[in-house]
């Protein structure tokens, strides 16, 4: 394996290790919020909602 691929995987496998140590670190919530972000359809549920209430079509919590 040539020294800059070599290079390259170390690089690879540095970002990872950084990755997983950030990912420790989150609470509950963050990594639930990350959950959603990462969900198409989700993120998709909630720009619609987010939609339907700037233009004023929300339903009243109590009307559920």
């Amino acid at each position: 394996m040539s020294i800059a691929l070599r290079d390259m995987d170390n690089m690879e496998m540095i970002h990872l290790e950084r990755l997983a140590y950030i990912l420790k670190g989150l609470s509950p919530a963050e990594l639930e919020t990350l959950e959603i972000l990462l969900d198409e359809d989700a993120l998709e549920t909630l720009a619609h909602s987010l939609n339907e209430v700037r233009a004023g079509e929300r339903i009243a919590i109590d009307e559920w």
